[in-house]
């Protein structure tokens, strides 16, 4: 059996509207230390979220879970955050904020891929 490796992740959440407390989940964010893995995964369910906000700017919300992405990357174009070393990256992107894009809280587990298992968060947490 292969050794198993520490992970934390986070759900990206879309909250439209904050005093209504509703939210849509749009991507994962899976980290592990150990083997060097950060990585994130967003998917827009466009139809959904219209049924919350109508009026919402779904470009300027894809563009802003894009910037996830690549900072979990590193891509230079992503800013200075992004050239940051991959644990002080992780924490900035889980970090609590107010905006229309948030993050859950962070989880932990177990596993021995980390690349399965975030395909198995985001089937479980963002796929309709």
């Amino acid at each position: 059996m292969p050794a198993l490796s520490s992970f934390d992740y986070a759900v990206l959440r879309v909250v439209p509207r904050v005093e209504r407390e509703e939210f849509l989940n749009a991507g994962v964010i899976l980290f592990c230390l150990e083997l060097r893995f950060l990585q994130a995964r967003v998917h827009l369910d466009q139809e959904r979220l219209c049924a919350l906000w109508p009026d919402l700017d779904l470009n300027v919300v894809q563009l802003h879970l894009e910037a996830f992405t690549k900072v979990c990357r590193g891509d230079a174009d992503a800013g200075p955050i992004a050239h940051l070393p991959q644990r002080e990256r992780f924490r900035w992107l889980v970090a609590p904020r107010s905006t229309i894009i948030q993050v859950s809280p962070v989880h932990s587990g177990l596993c021995d891929i980390p690349e399965s298992q975030l395909a198995r968060l985001f089937q479980e947490f963002v796929l309709p």
